[in-house]
């Protein structure tokens, strides 16, 4: 794997006058304070109050920053040269480890670390150094409101008479197509929420669902990672995004106008029976004001856009976040942090607050069925995970080059979306950027 010399966006004289300062960053104190600088916007308040109780308990200082919805990379960029770094911050997959792991120390002697489970690996260097550590294991799909489709399947002529019917897009498709034309006497706008394409709020298109046919096309191909796609199943992405734009709450020429929280809004309002998105939406939806969704009637489909075999798949489940320790913070700040991060995910009151405050499914040995977050869409992604008769899709959009690229892709789909660019130009500028960019960071 190429071994980058840095960021690029840091400027030479910048990295220099950081390392000069590296002996005297971070805290002076013995037992060394703890900056996290966080990645999701909706777990701000839950990490706040973490920070709280672990300095209560421990007397050690944590700060938590979180960053603006899509600014992530930035942010980091502009933080990792400051004297106070963040002593603990986030990685996007083997993408973003290329870019960050000179920044990232040996994690190996954590209990975290030591913890995980075979089937979720870290990020390590080349002779075994375990540089990341994956800290949750999430799942996204097709969310449903299974009241509006008791509602639906009442109709006259309704193209099902029980959910698990859908098993394929041309089920998926007639199902939400006669749900769009029904939405009057169903109560609805759209059979699907919004489709978020403002720059930065895009992230549901540019990576979850282009993640089955990139995943399909290594399938064929045999490989885990490469430098040329040909976006080979792009008529079966276009199936369903165009099915999402066609069957909303707004027109598609609108859609780049959109934000997650509008799509979200839309759903929990009872204004769409279906969105996109994962498990992580419950707390979203669920404390959304006017949300008309019952716990025990919002459920997961596949999303089913017509590739291969999809009938025998399930959602997509895996992870793409790794928490990464700065290198360049003093040793005595490296411990803190160490500390604090076995403590979060290992301890017995640390292990509450994963559970019922991030809603996270951890990958570590000692989490159990009991430690599920108190969660319907957690819940079903664990029965996913257990489902023999369903293989779930793995998280291949970790490989996917750059954030830049992700930007990119997500620019020209707000471009198609109003009727601003082909569908042909959308598929060569991925296939071109792709190499690209694989050329460049990966070589």
């Amino acid at each position: 794997m190429k071994r980058l010399a840095r960021i690029a966006s840091i400027s030479m004289a910048s990295m220099l006058a950081a390392a000069s300062l590296v002996a005297c960053s971070g805290s002076t104190d013995e037992e060394g304070d703890v900056y996290f600088l966080n990645f999701k916007p909706e777990q701000d308040a839950a990490y706040q109050e973490i920070a709280k109780a672990y300095t209560e308990e421990t007397g050690v200082k944590v700060k938590v920053v979180t960053a603006a919805s899509g600014s992530y990379e930035q942010t980091l960029k502009a933080e990792i040269g400051k004297d106070e770094a963040p002593t603990l911050f986030q990685v996007n997959g083997p993408a973003g480890f290329i870019t960050w792991q000179d920044y990232m120390a040996d994690m190996s002697d954590t209990e975290v670390a030591k913890q995980l489970t075979d089937d979720i690996p870290p990020l390590t260097t080349e002779d075994g150094e375990v540089r990341g550590v994956p800290f949750a294991v999430e799942g996204f799909g097709i969310i449903y409101n299974d009241e509006i489709f008791d509602k639906y399947i009442a109709t006259s002529g309704a193209k099902i008479k029980s959910t698990d019917e859908i098993t394929s897009y041309q089920k998926l498709k007639e199902v939400a197509e006669d749900m769009q034309a029904k939405k009057d006497e169903l109560g609805i706008e759209g059979a699907f929420a919004s489709t978020s394409l403002t720059s930065g709020e895009d992230w549901r298109w540019q990576t979850h669902l282009a993640n089955a046919p990139i995943w399909q096309e290594y399938q064929d191909k045999g490989v885990e990672d490469t430098n040329e796609i040909e976006f080979s199943y792009n008529k079966e992405y276009k199936n369903l995004f165009d099915l999402y734009l066609e069957n909303s709450t707004v027109e598609k020429s609108l859609a780049p106008s959109k934000t997650v929280s509008d799509s979200m809004a839309e759903f929990a309002q009872g204004k769409a029976a279906m969105v996109q998105n994962g498990n992580w939406a419950w707390s979203q939806i669920s404390e959304t004001s006017g949300n008309v969704v019952k716990e025990d009637k919002i459920k997961f489909l596949p999303m089913y856009m017509g590739l291969p075999d999809e009938e025998k798949h399930g959602i997509n489940v895996g992870t793409e976040n790794y928490l990464g320790v700065n290198s360049d913070a003093s040793e005595v700040d490296q411990q803190a942090t160490k500390d604090f991060v076995d403590w979060l995910f290992t301890s017995e009151a640390g292990k509450e607050h994963v559970v019922k405050d991030l809603g996270f499914i951890a990958p570590f040995e000692s989490y159990t069925a009991e430690d599920t977050p108190n969660d319907p869409l957690a819940e079903q992604v664990a029965e996913a995970i257990a489902n023999k008769d369903l293989t779930t899709y793995p998280w291949n959009f970790q490989y996917f080059p750059s954030q830049q690229f992700k930007d990119d892709f997500g620019q020209d789909l707000s471009q198609y979306a109003s009727g601003k660019l082909k569908w042909e130009d959308v598929v060569k500028h991925f296939k071109d950027n792709w190499a690209a960019e694989k050329e460049s960071n990966w070589g």
